[in-house]
């Protein structure tokens, strides 16, 4: 019996293995698209993209094991079943469940490897992602002047080259056009030839120019505007710095972002939790205690129109004079204006701190989501691959995908709907497990009773039935 589970285990840490890495390479090449325009151009060094691919595939674990373990446990029994391997085990005498017993334990001990992960690695992955890609996305694209190209890369000036030679630092026809003061292309340079470089902490450009001019409209003098005073400088070399360039890329300290939910574990959540809602409570007392204060001054409309002063009696609006109605008024509508104002900033900010109250419970569910979807769609997979008796990557690649399909757009929209307010984080969090838990128990117990459910060769008889008796009723 042992022989016997050991080599269901290796037929499935095969496929689990291999899965788990193409949909993790998939994931990767999939954020290598979507950040391509960040990454391209800065003259990145290789342990600098190395260490982002890494925490980058990191953070899509989450994603890629669930989908791993749908499709190689479907892979391992649909090969079981089309090699006839697993109807010789249960021509012996075992049953179903038992032949899935030692995956059924290495899938609630990968649960459990699920849950250490997004508890306590996934936060810190999370976090080195998040700060390293912040750190690549401010860096300034590599220095390039490009011949024909007119070059902005440098605030406050444009470069313009007609010719690089070979060698790339021996330049033809240069001219800078000076735009630092913001009144347009008021100073020029020319020069037939020149040379630039950056210094050795990229931080600084220096433009060496030979036999040219400078170009200036003076702008201070009287009138300027009408006489337009013009100088011109011929020289025959020239030496312009540009400082403050800054090329290289500046890495930023980790603790600004470890206040974001994506960053904290159970323990961290809960105490941010806690917080954000006792702030919240406080809020709350204090909007109602300045909404109070400012009705309290809506009394002083009563004193002024009560003619009988010191005395609290009622009175007809006819009797009061024109002047204390108008003074009265006034005092009703500034302080009802003040209140509404007040009332709609801190509805804003009360709104705001729902919000990160909910992504923070939402964070919380999802550290407990992961290693239930593990279980789950493992028990979708293993007897769904019995059933279909089909191994490879065909037909447990189509039905793998759609249902994680399935279980990822519940997901999805679960988690939106609580973003919206509209449905409790508890709920939209577990919504896709509650979902696909009865699949799961009905496809193993289809599995268990030997039903034909997707099996191709019944349905084509039942499908044969119907076309006969619907002939005998037409004949």
């Amino acid at each position: 019996m042992k022989k016997l589970y050991w080599f269901i285990i290796k037929s499935y840490i095969g496929p689990l293995l291999f899965t788990f890495f193409i949909a993790l390479f998939i994931l990767v090449m999939q954020f290598l698209w979507k950040y391509v325009d960040e990454l391209v151009g800065k003259g990145l060094e290789l342990h600098i993209l190395l260490e982002l691919l890494f925490y980058a595939s990191s953070t899509f674990v989450p994603l890629a094991l669930p989908l791993a373990i749908l499709l190689s446990s479907l892979m391992t029994f649909g090969n079981f079943g089309e090699h006839y391997e697993l109807v010789a085990m249960k021509s012996t005498g075992i049953a179903l469940r038992r032949i899935m017993m030692p995956l059924i334990i290495l899938s609630i001990f990968i649960s459990g490897f699920a849950f250490f992960f997004s508890n306590n690695v996934l936060p810190i992955a999370n976090l080195k992602f998040h700060a390293l890609l912040y750190d690549v996305r401010q860096k300034k694209l590599t220095f390039n002047i490009q011949e024909g190209v007119f070059y902005n890369g440098i605030e406050g000036f444009t470069i313009y080259v007609r010719e690089k030679e070979p060698d790339k630092n021996l330049l033809r026809d240069v001219m800078i056009y000076n735009h630092s003061d913001r009144m347009g292309n008021m100073r020029l340079t020319t020069a037939k030839y020149g040379t630039m470089a950056l210094s050795a902490n990229q931080s600084m450009l220096v433009f060496n120019l030979y036999d040219g001019h400078n170009y200036e409209e003076i702008t201070d003098r009287q009138n300027y505007q009408i006489t337009r005073p013009f100088q011109r400088i011929s020289f025959s070399e020239q030496t312009r710095t540009f400082s403050g360039l800054d090329f290289g890329m500046n890495r930023t300290d980790e603790t600004l972002f470890r206040n974001n939910y994506q960053m904290m574990n159970l323990d961290q959540l809960t105490h941010a939790t806690d917080s954000l809602k006792n702030d919240l409570e406080t809020r709350k007392e204090n909007l109602n205690n300045i909404v109070n204060e400012r009705f309290s001054h809506l009394h002083q409309v009563e004193s002024l129109i009560n003619k009988e002063n010191n005395k609290n009696v009622s009175f007809s609006l006819n009797e009061v004079d024109t002047a204390s109605m108008i003074k009265a008024t006034d005092i009703a509508l500034r302080s009802s204006r003040q209140i509404k104002n007040q009332i709609e900033y801190n509805r804003k900010d009360i709104e705001g701190r729902k919000k990160r109250i909910i992504r923070h419970e939402l964070e919380w569910h999802r550290k407990f989501t992961l290693s239930i979807a593990c279980l789950i769609l493992f028990f979708i997979g293993a007897p769904l691959g019995a059933i279909i008796r089909k191994g490879g990557l065909g037909m447990p690649v189509v039905f793998s995908i759609i249902f994680f399909v399935i279980f990822h757009v519940i997901s999805i929209s679960g988690e939106k709907y609580a973003r919206a307010g509209v449905m409790d984080p508890a709920i939209a969090m577990w919504l896709a497990s509650l979902v696909l838990l009865p699949l799961g128990i009905f496809l193993t117990y289809k599995a268990t009773t030997d039903s034909p459910l997707l099996d191709a060769d019944v349905w084509k008889r039942i499908f044969k039935l119907m076309l006969l008796k619907s002939d005998n009723k037409t004949n």
